[in-house]
């Protein structure tokens, strides 16, 4: 069965990889592409919206596609907790309608973030520093935000991190009790560090992405994935076979889904 597409912010970096994957595959076929002059009713004639806006212009997406009975791929950030708990909301009464949230549509970034939650039980001096491409408006990145939330978890019956001086500016946002760093220089596409420090021993988690193709297999997957599922599902770990945590994917927020070079058209 071929399953049609509607692209929301086809124009933007993350927009244009997914067009052009959505072309190439011929189980998909892509028939709208929507950009920020365009009317959300032009999603329409799809199965799935794949939402890669701009975080102020997300939500509304996304209402609009729940309510006209469409599934959903988000790949936007801005996702928070709250705007999380707000689409549960509007998908409990739209039963048939099914939601797929992705911070990261690369598989090896869902690994490293899969791994630093293994190793997040053995030590309790754990920060990350992440680094995106100048031109990203939000910092930290929903993939750092996500990976911390996930350690905390993964850490709920250990306690917080270690984390001293954390009142200087200079010592990062907290997250789950983690310090994330943020850097966005040109020249960057993604990069991911998570730094475990232990007695006598750092252990070092690192995800770089060195071009846009890397969130092609993500995509595609979730795809084909959002056609399957009720509900809302968040992360790429879920279609991966990752989730041995389900309920720790499924509650971690959200916040900044699509560290992929996000900002579409809208």
């Amino acid at each position: 069965m071929v399953i049609r597409v509607a692209v929301v912010g086809a124009s933007g970096r993350l927009g244009s990889v997914a067009s052009r994957v959505i072309e190439q595959r011929p189980d998909l076929e892509l028939v709208a592409r929507l950009n920020s002059r365009s009317s959300l009713d032009d999603m329409l004639g799809a199965d799935v919206v794949l939402d890669v806006t701009h975080p102020g212009v997300s939500p509304t997406v996304v209402d609009h596609a729940v309510r006209a009975g469409l599934d959903v791929v988000v790949g936007t950030s801005g996702w928070s907790e709250d705007r999380v708990r707000s689409l549960r909301t509007l998908l409990a009464q739209h039963e048939d309608a099914g939601v797929v949230i992705i911070p990261n549509f690369s598989i090896g970034s869902v690994l490293a973030t899969h791994f630093a939650t293994i190793a997040a039980r053995f030590y309790e001096s754990i920060e990350i520093v992440e680094a995106h491409h100048a031109a990203k408006v939000d910092s930290p990145s929903g993939t750092a935000v996500r990976t911390a939330e996930l350690i905390g978890h993964a850490r709920a019956e250990l306690g917080p991190v270690v984390a001293p001086h954390v009142d200087q500016r200079a010592r990062g946002q907290q997250v789950a009790s983690v310090p994330i760093h943020s850097l966005r220089l040109q020249g960057v596409v993604a990069k991911q560090e998570v730094h475990f420090g232990g007695t006598g021993e750092v252990l070092t988690l690192t995800h770089e992405t060195l071009s846009p193709a890397a969130y092609e297999q993500g995509i595609v997957l979730a795809l084909r994935a959002a056609r399957e599922v009720r509900g809302l599902v968040i992360g790429l770990d879920r279609l991966i076979g990752l989730g041995a945590d389900g309920a720790a994917s499924d509650s971690a927020p959200a916040a900044g889904a699509g560290d992929a070079p996000e900002h579409g058209g809208c």
